[in-house]
């Protein structure tokens, strides 16, 4: 297990920062501590998009063994997701049936990279990737503890051996 630079007190929880959700308010991360959680950056225009299916089924199958994905709305890329709160959420329900969660959409790279991102970008995925987020749809696991356990590239379909094996282990 890794952890930020505030070492592993409770304190350095990813689920200690506020960010916003998706249609106003706070979307309050403290309420996923106890929970697994699977953040992923996403776009509405971008050729991963599909994913957004394969991030509900996992979301419904795990949900009652404490377990949700959890959407991070991001322009970043390509202007990949231009759309309001509003549009992205329709768009996301009426497309893929998607009922897991969204926050605000947010920056996570560069100069106004959210603090969300601050932390997560600091933990490498299989291959020793760190830092700056690559594309849409790179995720990344939070253990009930809300310590970062894995990380996976954008290509990483929600479905994989290793995302499955990854989640099972975490709800366990």
């Amino acid at each position: 297990m890794t952890t930020d630079q505030a070492g592993p007190s409770r304190s350095s929880s990813v689920l200690d920062v506020e960010i916003g959700a998706l249609r106003g308010g706070s979307a309050d991360l403290a309420q996923y501590r106890g929970k697994a959680v699977l953040v992923v950056n996403v776009a509405s225009r971008c050729g991963l998009t599909p994913q957004y299916a394969g991030l509900e089924r996992l979301h419904e199958q795990y949900a009652e063994r404490g377990f949700t994905v959890l959407g991070v709305p991001c322009n970043q890329f390509l202007g990949q997701e231009p759309g309001t709160s509003e549009e992205i959420a329709e768009f996301c329900s009426a497309t893929y049936g998607v009922t897991f969660p969204m926050t605000e959409k947010v920056e996570v790279n560069g100069a106004d990279r959210h603090p969300l991102y601050t932390r997560l970008v600091q933990h490498a995925d299989a291959g020793g990737h760190t830092g700056d987020i690559r594309w849409n749809f790179e995720k990344f696991l939070i253990g009930r503890d809300g310590s970062v356990v894995a990380r996976f590239s954008p290509q990483t379909e929600p479905d994989a051996a290793e995302v499955v094996t990854a989640v099972e282990k975490a709800v366990a």
